[in-house]
Formats: C-alpha cells, structure tokens, sequence
C-alpha cells in the first residue's frame, strides 16, 4: 500500500472494511415486463332509448375477460351523462343534462335506461334574481310501470300587469299554497305515466306549465321547471321492456349468442 492508504485503512472500523463488496447479486427474475394497458382494453358503444333523436352518444372503455373477472360485470350499472341539445339535436335544450344507465351489454353495444335528469349550474344561477320569491317543492312520485321517482320543482314570481311596486314577493301563505299545488300536479302527472313518458315530457316543459296555470290564481309565476329527477328505486329487471324502448335503433334485433360466442372463443373477447 501506498502510505496515505495505510493511513486512512488504519482509521476505518473493521465493521466498514467487511462489509465492502457484499450484496453484489441482483434481484432474482429481473424487471418486470411492461405491458401496455389498451392492449386488453375493448370499446363498447353506448345507446340510449329511442324516446331520443340520437341513439348512439359515444363510446367506453372496459378490461378483457379475464378469468372471473368480466367485461359485462363491469358495464352493467356504469352511469352515462350527455346534454339534452346532443341528444335531439337542440341547442335551446343545453341547459339540461340527461343520465343514463346501462342495463343490458348484446355484443358490442350497451343498452341503457333513464337514470336521472338535472340542469346546468349556469341555467340555475341565470334564474335567480332579486326582488322576487324563489318557490320550491320536492316529491316522490311511481310511475305505471313501477318506478319510484323524486321530482324537484322550482319556479319565481313574476311582476304583476301594471305592477308599480318594485319588489315582487309572495307571502308565506301563497308560497305554501304554490308548493301544495306544485307536489298535485307532480304526482298527479307520475301516477298516470309510464317512466318513457314521463322524460318525454321533461323536454317541452310540459309539466311546468301546468303549474304556472294552476298557480296563476294564487300568485303569477314564470320560469318553472322540473329541476331535477332521481331514479330511487326500479322494478325487477325486463330485458323485454328495455328492448321495447330501444326498438328501431340498431340495438333492437336479438342478438345470436352462440355464434357470437363461436367468433370471439380464443381471442379473449366476452364470454
């Protein structure tokens, strides 16, 4: 050795000395093998109830088959939103946002079910306004084919013809007049309409206005809409009914199991 390293070797712990040079090995198996997650990925089509213009409203992604672990467990019950403009092609309609949720998976398509309904925060914020009386009002209704519903309503006063006053508010006694009159003709319109009708009478307003007549003797309203919808509870699945409310789109015609299943053996596709 040359004399520094002898100098600075007698100044190192033995403890040090021994452990240089061990764990020179390498992890067993090496890295593993990065594969690229699109590879096992397939794109199903999603289709909504022909109660709207446009039928097909875009595309998901899900995971291949694999072992217990299927595509169809994955997409039943994946919830869809898309704007009421989109789906009938009306740009007056943007303001509302329809949910969808799939029901039923026939090859490559998903077959979905009203799930919800709600309007955009703009919408909401634009309505509001001073010198007025917001009135609202929620209900559960059922609908004649089984499902349970909770509808929320909300509408404004509104001036007066020749009104010289400034301010446009109702008092305590016709705010709950209006709510009694808003809940009647909600649960009135439900109990004698199937869920299919009942969306479609979302669209023209229909719905909010009959309140505004019925509410016109108690104290003018304007600007009222069915604000939003839930979907509580629904009756025991019928994939006959949920083809009935597709039919005349491409989802419609039953699709042949076994020789879909005979295409796609082997290929990892669902089985």
């Amino acid at each position: 050795r040359q004399p520094h390293q002898q100098y600075w070797h007698s100044l190192t712990p033995n403890f040090l000395i021994m452990a240089i040079g061990k764990n020179k090995k390498g992890r067993k198996g090496g890295r593993k093998k990065i594969i690229e997650p699109m590879t096992r990925k397939d794109w199903y089509d999603v289709q909504v109830p022909s109660i709207f213009n446009v039928r097909n409203i875009g595309k998901t992604l899900v995971n291949r088959t694999a072992g217990l672990k299927t595509s169809t467990d994955a997409l039943v019950g994946r919830v869809f939103e898309a704007n009421l403009a989109d789906l009938n092609k009306d740009e007056s309609l943007s303001f509302r946002k329809i949910k969808f949720i799939c029901e039923e998976v026939q090859g490559f398509n998903l077959l979905t079910n009203f799930h919800g309904m709600d309007l955009t925060r703009d919408k909401l914020c634009s309505l509001v306004k001073k010198w007025h009386t917001l009135v609202e009002a929620w209900c559960d209704v059922k609908t004649t084919d089984g499902y349970v519903l909770r509808l929320f309503c909300i509408g404004f006063t509104k001036r007066r013809h020749k009104q010289v006053s400034k301010t446009s508010y109702a008092q305590g006694g016709h705010v709950r007049a209006i709510r009694k009159k808003m809940i009647e003709i909600m649960t009135k319109k439900a109990s004698e309409s199937d869920l299919s009708k009942l969306v479609s009478e979302f669209i023209p307003e229909s719905i909010g206005n009959d309140i505004m007549r019925a509410c016109n003797s108690i104290y003018p309203l304007n600007n009222v809409y069915i604000r939003k919808c839930k979907v509580l509870r629904k009756p025991k699945f019928d994939l006959q009914k949920l083809l009935e409310a597709h039919q005349g789109g491409a989802a419609a015609p039953a699709v042949d199991e076994e020789g879909l299943v005979e295409e796609l053996e082997g290929t990892g596709g669902r089985l």
